[in-house]
Order: C-alpha cells, then sequence, then structure tokens
C-alpha cells in the first residue's frame, strides 16, 4: 500500500511537470508567433515597443522573485513591479497601435499612458479581489498571493496603520501565523478602501489621457474614445 502511495504520488508530479513544460512550449510559440507577426509589419517602432514590453514583464517577475524584506514594504516598489508585470504591457500596445495608425508623436504618448493607468487600475483591483472574491469567481484561488509570499497595496495600506504588521510583511509570510496576523490587521484596517481610492485614482488619470487627444468631429472615433473611458470605469468595478 506504501509502496503504491508513492508510486501514484510520482505519477502526479510526472504529470505536473510534463504540463509545466506543455504550458512553457505554448508560450515560446505564441511569442515566436507574435513577433513574426511583428516583423512582418516593417515597422521597427512597433518591434522595439513589444520588445521593450517583454523585457518589462520577465524584469517584474524577476522583481517578485528576488525581492528583499525592505522592498516587500515598499508601496514605490510594488508599484514599480505591478507597471512591469501588468501595465507594461498594456501601455505599449496601446502605442503601438497608434504609431501602426500613423498618429503623431503626442497621440502615441497619451496611448501609453491611458493604458499605464489602465494596467495599474486592473491590478489594484486584482489585488483586491484576492481578499474578496472566491475561488469560482476568480479562477484561481482566493488569498492566493498571500500564500505564496507576495505583498500587495491592500496589505502595504494596511501596514502604514499598523506597524505592528511590518515583521510578517519582511517575511513574506513564511510562517502560517504570519497570514492568520496580516488578515487580522487588513480586516481591521482601511487597506481595502485605499487600494479602491488608489485604482479608481488611475482610472480617472486614464480616461484623462483619452479626453486631452486632439478634438475630432469623426463620430466613430468619438464613440471610441467613449467606451476606452467606459472601460476603465468599469475595470474597477469589477468583481471577477
Amino acid at each position: 500500500m506504501f509502496i503504491s502511495h508513492i508510486y501514484g504520488a510520482f505519477q502526479t508530479i510526472r504529470k505536473t511537470d510534463a504540463i509545466l513544460q506543455l504550458a512553457a512550449l505554448a508560450g515560446d510559440f505564441l511569442l515566436f508567433r507574435a513577433f513574426s507577426a511583428a516583423g512582418s509589419l516593417e515597422n521597427t517602432e512597433v518591434v522595439s515597443l513589444l520588445a521593450t514590453a517583454l523585457n518589462n514583464l520577465v524584469t517584474g517577475e524577476l522583481m517578485q522573485m528576488t525581492v528583499t524584506p525592505a522592498q516587500r514594504c515598499s508601496m514605490d516598489y510594488y508599484l514599480q513591479k505591478t507597471y512591469y508585470k501588468t501595465a507594461a504591457l498594456i501601455s505599449n500596445s496601446c502605442k503601438a497601435v497608434a504609431v501602426l495608425s500613423g498618429q503623431t508623436a503626442e497621440v502615441a504618448g497619451l496611448a501609453y499612458q491611458y493604458g499605464r493607468h489602465l494596467g495599474i487600475a486592473y491590478q489594484l483591483i486584482d489585488d483586491i479581489l484576492d481578499f474578496t472574491g472566491t475561488s469560482a469567481s476568480l479562477g484561481k484561488g482566493s488569498l492566493s498571493d498571500i500564500h505564496q509570499g507576495i505583498v500587495t497595496a491592500p496589505v502595504l495600506f494596511a501596514m502604514e496603520e499598523f506597524p505592528e504588521l511590518r515583521g510578517s510583511v519582511e517575511h513574506g509570510f513564511n510562517d502560517p501565523s504570519d497570514v492568520a496576523t496580516a488578515l487580522e490587521y487588513l480586516a481591521k484596517s482601511q487597506g481595502i478602501e485605499r487600494t479602491r481610492l488608489l485604482a479608481t485614482e488611475h482610472a480617472k488619470l486614464a480616461a484623462r489621457a483619452i479626453d486631452a487627444l486632439p478634438e475630432v468631429g469623426n463620430k466613430v472615433a468619438l464613440v471610441s474614445r467613449q467606451a476606452l473611458k467606459d472601460l476603465a470605469q468599469k475595470l474597477i468595478r469589477r468583481t471577477k
């Protein structure tokens, strides 16, 4: 019986490894296809923007993997990581669309700012939902970040109110009691509310970037701009 359990566990590990390898290969394939498509456009600036987005994604992952205790407690570090991991892809993609459509440098810059603030707002709401959502609504386990030792905005805001939480944050919640302590202080704090306010501010900045675009009389363009502003508002109201 004991041997059969070991064999079963071994088979499970092998299956898991195979799935991870398949996922990595699929990611490599999609990346290859994306850059092949970008190359066919014969626009070096667009290729450069996509390369920048990819470089930022990797940088963000490295920031998360190599974080120091002091950096775990830094809101600036968290927001920079959030830009790299989430907002960089959206902002550079928005700018690439503007470049491809022959827009001016001013319009391309505003498109970038829209994507940047939209991406940060998205991630802030995602961090809230990790505490308030359910596994069914999120498509992943709730509290997954904190159980992996990942510090996000709600906890950082809670730490500002309750400095005694700092020790648990610095250690990346590596003790089961640290998770319980963090959740206790988070419930007593304004961490969730302050994170939502920060997300709302970034959504407003995204809408402001759209409002700053040059005036046009084209009805389709006006409808599209309003849709982009509406998207920013819908994003901060999402529940999954």
